[in-house]
């Protein structure tokens, strides 16, 4: 066998091409290997406290068992598909309960609608007990208001102080952060106060430590001017308070119509990522904001809206492999009951039922708007109530089992291709959707969906899970 190129012929092609295939796996290095969490709920910072997590929890299981009991009126009411076929009597579902709780494999194979209902109920059940919130956020914008700059200080001082006794007592979701206001000209230097006193509080009370997977959320950003001058400031605070540089991540917010394409018409998302100089973890999509920048009014402003899928989708290509995680809006339709208990008193049947029309109303919106996310690709979102905490569960936990059973088989096949590939020294070209089965796994696990036992049913190992490298396990089967 002759060839026509001798290796003098392409050492400078080989090298140019060598540059640019390492400048992309640069600017490209995959997708987020961390965890990410399923939802960030925002609150005002004037009431953070330690444990407050906790007590959203208590207040998202107690509305769950207020307005859903049981089982069958969850699924019924968020709108499970084959709920509309499950008992409606209170004792039937009692015994229906009882069943699936002594044969759960037999009726996951015979029953699967009523298997799912039952299963997701119980892990929200759960996971409200045990991590009800995921990623919480000290609002000092929207959920906080326009207030005197004394009082904003005041709150700020008192909320770093806080956090500082949470992280002493170990009573911290397993991510945190604040959220400042836009660094625009109206509100530049209260927002950059606000971060300062904060940090600088913090750290004093600290030592210079951080809570883990602290971030700092940016609303509005416009231009990446915004996100260079958090930077910058950052680089300054840390410098100033001994906190390991770098350390303050940022969580930048896309909701204005410039941040998706400029005044040049050109795509503004990857250069506002750019823009923070490597500290941007996450970009999280304003629906309401941005729908009403488009001039879209407020009736016909929705989750669903095709204005909302486009600024989606652009901010989803725009950061495809960048490591940047994408998050999606919230849900404005609040799971709160018109009539309130007067102290000492009860509610009539009928303040009871529309109490809970309403709460029905809301969750199954909720819901429906959650699993539109999930099927575009965004496995985060923002919840705004801890009344909405069983839904964004609930619906996060029926995406995953329900596609459990094509997962498995998938990534079963997926392993024994490419370890047999790899064997007779071919090339496996599809390692991304390997690697993309292997983190449906993952997250699913992460935010309680699915069992290790159910992870493990796919011949992978907890080991090689924790690897979280398609390549990796491959490699180490041959």
């Amino acid at each position: 066998m002759s060839l026509s190129l001798q290796s003098e012929d392409l050492q400078a092609i080989v090298a140019e091409l060598s540059e640019a295939n390492h400048k992309f796996s640069q600017a490209y290095p995959g997708d987020p290997v961390h965890r990410q969490p399923v939802h960030t709920l925002y609150g005002g910072a004037h009431l953070f406290k330690a444990g407050l997590h906790r007590k959203l929890g208590q207040i998202g299981l107690r509305t769950l068992q207020t307005y859903a009991p049981n089982f069958v009126v969850f699924a019924q009411a968020i709108g499970l598909p084959g709920s509309e076929r499950l008992p409606q009597e209170t004792a039937k579902i009692t015994v229906l309960e009882e069943a699936i709780s002594s044969h759960p494999e037999w009726y996951q194979q015979t029953n699967e609608a009523a298997w799912r209902a039952y299963t997701i109920y119980q892990r929200v059940c759960e996971k409200l007990e045990r991590e009800p919130v995921e990623d919480l956020r000290i609002d000092f914008e929207d959920g906080y208001g326009v207030r005197a700059d004394q009082e904003e200080d005041g709150h700020a001082i008192q909320a770093a102080e806080r956090l500082a006794a949470a992280m002493e007592e170990n009573d911290l979701p397993p991510f945190i952060g604040i959220r400042i206001k836009t660094l625009s000209e109206e509100s530049r230097d209260r927002s950059i106060r606000t971060l300062d006193l904060f940090l600088t509080t913090l750290t004093q009370k600290t030592g210079g430590e951080l809570p883990p997977n602290f971030v700092v959320t940016l609303p509005k950003v416009t231009i990446p001017a915004h996100v260079t001058a958090h930077a910058q400031i950052l680089d300054k605070l840390e410098k100033k308070l001994g906190i390991t540089p770098g350390a303050v991540r940022l969580d930048l917010m896309i909701e204005m119509t410039q941040a998706i394409i400029n005044e040049k018409g050109e795509n503004t998302v990857l250069q506002l990522v750019r823009a923070g100089q490597g500290r941007v973890s996450y970009a999280a999509f304003g629906t309401y904001d941005y729908t009403a920048t488009c001039n879209i009014t407020a009736a016909f402003q929705s989750h669903t809206h095709p204005a909302a899928d486009f600024a989606r989708h652009v901010m989803q290509v725009s950061l495809a492999g960048t490591g940047v995680a994408i998050s999606d809006g919230a849900t404005t339709t609040m799971p709160i009951g018109p009539h309130r208990v007067p102290k000492g008193e009860n509610l009539t049947p009928d303040q009871m039922a529309e109490n809970r029309a309403v709460v029905h109303h809301a969750w199954h919106r909720h819901f429906d708007n959650i699993s539109y996310s999930l099927a575009h690709g965004y496995y985060q979102g923002w919840d705004l109530n801890p009344g909405q905490l069983p839904i964004r569960y609930a619906a996060v936990y029926n995406f995953f089992l329900e596609g459990l059973n094509d997962a498995s088989l998938r990534l079963t096949k997926f392993l024994q291709q490419a370890a047999q590939a790899t064997l007779v020294g071919n090339t496996f070209d599809d390692a991304a959707t390997g690697q993309g089965l292997l983190n449906f796994f993952l997250r699913g696990l992460a935010c309680g969906a699915l069992t290790e036992e159910e992870v493990c049913q796919t011949g992978i190992t907890l080991d090689e899970l924790h690897s979280r490298s398609f390549l990796a396990i491959v490699a180490k089967r041959i």
